[in-house]
């Protein structure tokens, strides 16, 4: 009798710090979304391209940029949203941001795009796109930034360096100044991702992955965290 009683004293008290764990975690998680949501931080996330505006095409498969960029986009926002941080999307769907196509289809999609941009207000913006190069040896993520914004340098260092951890067997990329439309369009910080490049057959394989775009997602998600982190706009 007396060895049972031990033996269920050891079973309930392994069964309350079990649910003390479990507490514990449930109330870190929390906190840690209660953090994001209340510090306010609001993110932009941009799908390059869209409607009849394509983007640049898969050397192997011809997938449309416009529809690898905004499945990632999408799986990005779940990952911010899970964490409590509120996101806005310039495109949610495959259609454009010009109404009705016409010869300035492109300026009137940008400029919608910043519309969106300034109505939101954003702690940061993230565009992502695919690359292409001539040379079809090229791979890996690419970021860019606009030269005079330095939060926005910071931003890029923390986003290529963790697409330079995604992408272990290239070699490691350095974040480049651009002179893009949406990066120079408003105030705020902003840069472009170039998540990979479609004109090599081994980053197109990846990149049209259902699994590696969720891990994209993942490596943009943990730069985007560990510039906030860094720059103590929230704490995770």
């Amino acid at each position: 009798m007396v060895v049972l009683k031990r033996r269920n004293i050891v079973i309930a008290a392994v069964l309350i710090l079990t649910a003390i764990t479990f507490v514990l975690c449930f109330a870190a998680l929390t906190n840690t979304q209660a953090a994001a949501t209340n510090s306010g931080v609001v993110i932009v996330l941009d799908a390059g391209h869209g409607g009849i505006d394509g983007g640049v095409s898969g050397i192997s498969t011809g997938t449309k940029e416009s529809e690898i960029n905004l499945a990632v986009v999408k799986k990005l926002e779940t990952y911010l949203k899970g964490a409590g941080i509120s996101v806005v999307l310039t495109r949610s769907s495959d259609a454009g941001l010009y109404g009705v196509a016409s010869s300035t289809l492109k300026k009137r999609d940008m400029e919608k795009r910043r519309e969106i941009i300034e109505k939101a207000q954003p702690t940061l913006i993230v565009s992502v796109h695919m690359n292409y190069y001539p040379n079809s040896s090229r791979r890996g993520g690419q970021v860019f930034y606009r030269k005079d914004s330095e939060s926005s340098a910071v931003l890029a260092r923390s986003v290529q360096s963790s697409l330079n951890a995604l992408y272990q067997d290239v070699k490691d990329y350095s974040p480049l100044t651009g002179d893009y439309y949406m990066l120079n369009c408003t105030d705020y910080t902003a840069v472009i991702a170039e998540c990979g490049f479609l004109s090599n057959p081994l980053d197109e394989a990846l990149l049209v992955s259902d699994e590696f775009q969720s891990e994209l997602a993942y490596s943009l998600f943990r730069g985007i965290i560990d510039y906030l982190t860094e720059s103590s706009i929230v704490y995770f």
